[in-house]
């Protein structure tokens, strides 16, 4: 099989592993591919409230609206943010990655669980790139890390921005 022929059928396959990441499933974990294995199953959400203390419940792309009023959000990447992704027909339960690193104005480093595992859900991946594609460089379009075939993904995921991992002032009053 080509080099070519096997990365195409890689990013097919990822697109069953992308839709998988709501706030509760079951499947199996193994390392690889910048993964590591876990004590358990691990979808974004939970991973990503445990990570950065952001208390939201949902899928993931539920987390943009649940924040609005109790945390701060914005589309400027800051360590321990979390990036929300929003909902697609490739990504039915959207996505969150807890800010890791900031690499520069349209690069940053994401921890998250359960993206593009390959088939073996549940994963969690550490120090992954995420780059801004977007035309205005406000983070509302990214290309995402893809460890399987170890480049930045050709799919443009459609972003709302970061949630703060502190509460806003408004829910402070």
């Amino acid at each position: 099989m080509s080099a070519l022929l096997m990365r195409l059928l890689l990013l097919a396959l990822a697109g069953g592993a992308l839709s998988a990441c709501g706030a509760s499933r079951s499947g199996p974990i193994a390392a690889g591919y910048g993964y590591e294995a876990s004590a358990g199953y691990q979808s974004c959400v939970p991973y990503a409230r445990a990570r950065s203390g952001i208390d939201l419940r949902g899928d993931g792309w539920q987390w943009w609206e649940a924040a609005a009023g109790r945390y701060d959000r914005g589309q400027s990447p800051r360590p321990g943010a979390v990036l929300v992704l929003q909902r697609t027909s490739r990504l039915r339960d959207g996505h969150v990655a807890v800010v890791a690193r900031v690499m520069g104005p349209r690069e940053i480093r994401v921890d998250h669980a359960n993206w593009a595992s390959g088939g073996l859900k549940g994963r969690v991946a550490r120090d992954q790139a995420v780059i801004d594609v977007s035309e205005r460089n406000d983070w509302s379009a990214v290309r995402v890390w893809y460890p399987p075939a170890n480049v930045v993904g050709n799919t443009v995921f459609p972003a709302y921005g970061f949630i703060l991992p502190y509460r806003s002032w408004a829910s402070a009053e």
